[in-house]
């Protein structure tokens, strides 16, 4: 007979993953890891209230563009995938979001390196809240700047997103 589930916010399910303390009973609103970060290979390193950490490593042989460093649209995923996980630590059980708008600075090329984005709130707002994140390659440089707006949703609207 297989045991009933039990829901937890997403900030512990996303702790206790991190920690190797998810059993499979546990279970949350929201999919993690998500699709794309599958996909990327991107994994969540640190996460706390309105804050998250993750990695990707990168390879010009699998993320490249034409003048053969790290495609930019790759580090917007990755800065978009921090803010979301980031944002989603503070999300109820009846609420999902989606992103208004985000802008990304690309300070320096990326060829082969470990890149963390570290995203956190820089304004906590009841349905509309911002973020910054930079994403910094392993010698430390950071090598893009994002920032983003973030629309909560609640009840209806929340629902299916």
């Amino acid at each position: 007979m297989k045991e009933k589930s039990v829901y937890i916010p997403v900030l512990e399910f996303l702790q206790r993953q991190l920690q190797g303390t998810l059993d499979e009973t546990m279970t949350t609103h929201m999919n993690y890891p998500t699709a794309i970060s599958r996909l990327l290979g991107i994994s969540i390193v640190d996460v706390g209230e309105a804050t998250a950490t993750l990695a990707l490593d990168a390879d010009p042989a699998l993320h490249g563009n034409q003048q053969g460093t790290v495609h930019g649209g790759l580090l917007c995923e990755l800065a978009d995938a921090a803010i979301g996980t980031a944002h989603s630590t503070l999300m109820k059980k009846d609420e999902s979001f989606t992103t208004i708008d985000i802008k990304t600075s690309f300070v320096r090329p990326v060829w082969r390196s470990r890149l963390l984005a570290t995203a956190q709130a820089e304004h906590r707002g009841k349905t509309i809240s911002h973020y910054r994140c930079e994403i910094s390659r392993d010698d430390g440089k950071v090598v893009a700047i994002t920032t983003s707006t973030v629309l909560t949703l609640t009840g209806e609207k929340a629902r299916g997103r």
